[in-house]
């Protein structure tokens, strides 16, 4: 069997695809390499940040479902999403800077023997950034080179995912058994699982916790998370397995940017399993990704309608310098 081979994306939801674009651009420093729609519900926005060439393994989206309700964070959902930057050095910059740009943060702290400093957006998101200073396995991606934010401590790709979970010996069967993750490390509720080559690009906490309530999906929530395969021929693989267990997924997907396979894994909690390619470059240039409404080919018939219904954003970056700072 295949394995799979670390994290591919994080989607999450927002009330605001212009205030999204805004943080992810000005304050983090990650490239938008793709400003798309939601395609199965055209209305909606489906913006995807991540390194300089869309690298998998780097890129977080975001949904703004109109009219959606503030969500409410609790157990039984994806908690919260990493990101990597290449040292601790780069943490003490991302600290001073969230000081200086008043972004809510706890500080750094050591968890799992390596340096963190974890912060929330305007939806009350929740984020982490996580240092590479010693890590091992999985590649990080390259940082937006023409971004704001010294390549040096510049957010490289996507680290552990955090779930937190009522039933854990359940939720970590599935982790092992089924989805072939292993469990090496445990710190109080948090438990450590690792897949592939591992690493902060390959590893998911999971955290037992039977006191919150429910939680409940809404902007400032994580819709579901992207596990990396290789190939059509790997997802179909996976597809058989999943189903072997008794899970119902949602059989190919063709998302044209990769292909993909949902499953629901526990109460609320959505996974997807995305092959590595075909990627971001092929329909935009490399200096103008994400400076236009991209859709894929089964939708661009319906572009004069879909342009209609989705409020235009400014997303024109190659003619702006960035500073630097």
């Amino acid at each position: 069997m295949n394995h799979l081979k670390g994290v591919h994306h994080v989607t999450a939801i927002t009330s605001s695809a212009e205030k999204n674009y805004e943080f992810f651009t000005y304050v983090l420093g990650m490239r938008l390499v793709k400003k798309t729609v939601n395609q199965d519900d055209i209305q909606t926005y489906h913006l995807f940040f991540a390194d300089d060439t869309g690298s998998p393994g780097t890129d977080m989206t975001f949904f703004d479902f109109p009219g959606i309700s503030k969500g409410e964070h609790g157990t039984n959902e994806i908690s919260k999403t990493s990101f990597r930057v290449p040292s601790d050095a780069a943490l003490d910059y991302w600290e001073k800077r969230f000081n200086r740009l008043e972004i809510k943060h706890t500080g750094i702290i050591e968890q799992f023997g390596k340096k963190t400093l974890s912060f929330v957006d305007f939806d009350d998101q929740q984020y982490q950034l996580v240092s590479d200073e010693n890590n091992e396995g999985v590649a990080s991606g390259t940082p937006w080179k023409n971004g704001p934010i010294p390549i040096e401590f510049a957010i490289t790709g996507l680290g552990p995912i955090y779930i937190r979970i009522a039933h854990f010996d359940y939720f970590k069967e599935v982790m092992e058994k089924v989805l072939l993750f292993k469990e090496i490390d445990k710190s109080g509720p948090l438990h450590l699982f690792e897949v592939g080559e591992g690493g902060n690009g390959a590893q998911v906490v999971v955290e037992h916790n039977e006191t919150l309530p429910s939680a409940r999906q809404g902007f400032g929530t994580v819709h579901h998370v992207a596990f990396r395969i290789e190939d059509r021929a790997v997802l179909d693989e996976w597809t058989k397995r999943l189903e072997s267990f008794g899970f119902q997924t949602s059989g190919y997907v063709d998302r044209y940017f990769f292909k993909s396979l949902y499953a629901r894994v526990a109460p609320q909690i959505l996974f997807e399993f995305a092959t590595d390619g075909p990627g971001f470059m092929g329909d935009e240039p490399y200096e103008t990704l994400g400076e236009k409404l991209s859709l894929p080919p089964f939708l661009e018939s319906k572009r004069e309608e879909i342009e209609k219904m989705v409020r235009p954003i400014d997303t024109v970056r190659s003619t702006k310098e960035f500073t630097k700072e």
